[in-house]
């Protein structure tokens, strides 16, 4: 009882967490910061917040696998959430939040090849209700739902962040199955930091010139949004350690309404009425997947 009730507060936290976070990434975005310093300050914050909790990991103990699977999944989170910046750059997060649910898709064929974790009917089901319900907040675009839109810059950089991250899901999974929470969370925030970086420096970008540039109305909201991802990180970890890889995913698309909902208070994004429609459809396909 416990345990269902933790969980169930994880996933809340997880699920207000990762559009606040959005919002944030889009309002510094709005005040000329590059998307790829606001990606690397993020986890680099995060990074050092994490010395203290690194003292309490036994790191000689762990396998070597560990250490591949954190490489990779750094790699991939990095580069997801990267992606995901970029693609709040041009779109709204009314559109952009929602699209997240095929991450469920992804996130389950993963778990299935890489952790033998098999969905159930009701599992299919649910999932089968979120890409329909994330078909009509589509919808709302200008482009309607058609290879059009799947044209856009936007669309194409937030299906590869999807993608990127619902991968990096069960890798951080892997990790986590092999070690713990705590050190899952310092090895993503530690490797996240090194390969957004790296990022940084491929695409030309000077951190100090860029750094220099951060007014105290832009730290304000960095400091916000280090907050969020350190929430969402961490919940994320903990649903992950208590349920399969699939169904946590789907169940974080829960989000999706507060996407629609912040989208239209901050941004004064349209058509709210259908993307509503379509995000609850979607936390029905939720519900269905907890009875499972």
């Amino acid at each position: 009882m416990i345990q269902t009730l933790l969980t169930s507060l994880a996933v809340l936290f997880r699920i207000v967490s990762n559009p606040l976070g959005n919002v944030f990434q889009k309002q510094l975005i709005n005040q000329g910061r590059h998307p790829l310093l606001i990606n690397f300050l993020t986890y680099f914050v995060l990074s050092i917040s994490c010395i203290a909790v690194s003292f309490t990991v036994s790191w000689n103990s762990f396998p070597g696998q560990f250490w591949l699977y954190s490489i990779i999944a750094g790699i991939l989170s990095a580069a997801g959430n990267g992606f995901l910046i970029k693609a709040l750059e041009k779109g709204d997060i009314s559109v952009l939040g929602p699209i997240n649910a095929y991450k469920s898709l992804i996130g389950m064929l993963g778990g299935f090849i890489l952790l033998r974790e098999i969905p159930g009917l009701w599992g299919i089901a649910g999932t089968a209700l979120i890409i329909f319900g994330s078909y009509l907040i589509l919808d709302t675009t200008e482009a309607r739902f058609s290879w059009k839109l799947l044209k856009r810059s936007e669309i194409q950089f937030r299906f590869l962040a999807l993608l990127l991250t619902a991968i990096e899901a069960v890798y951080v999974k892997k990790i986590i199955l092999i070690t713990s929470i705590s050190a899952a969370l310092v090895s993503w925030c530690w490797f996240g930091a090194i390969f957004s970086f790296c990022f940084l420096l491929f695409h030309g970008i000077n951190p100090k010139t860029e750094i220099r540039k951060i007014s105290f109305a832009s730290l304000g909201k960095l400091c916000c949004l280090v907050l969020s991802a350190a929430v969402m990180q961490f919940s994320t970890l903990y649903c992950l350690s208590h349920m399969p890889v699939g169904y946590a995913l789907s169940l974080f698309q829960l989000s999706s309404i507060g996407s629609v909902l912040l989208g239209y208070q901050f941004f004064n994004e349209q058509d709210i009425r259908k993307k509503l429609i379509g995000s609850f459809i979607m936390v029905l396909g939720s519900i269905v997947i907890i009875l499972d």
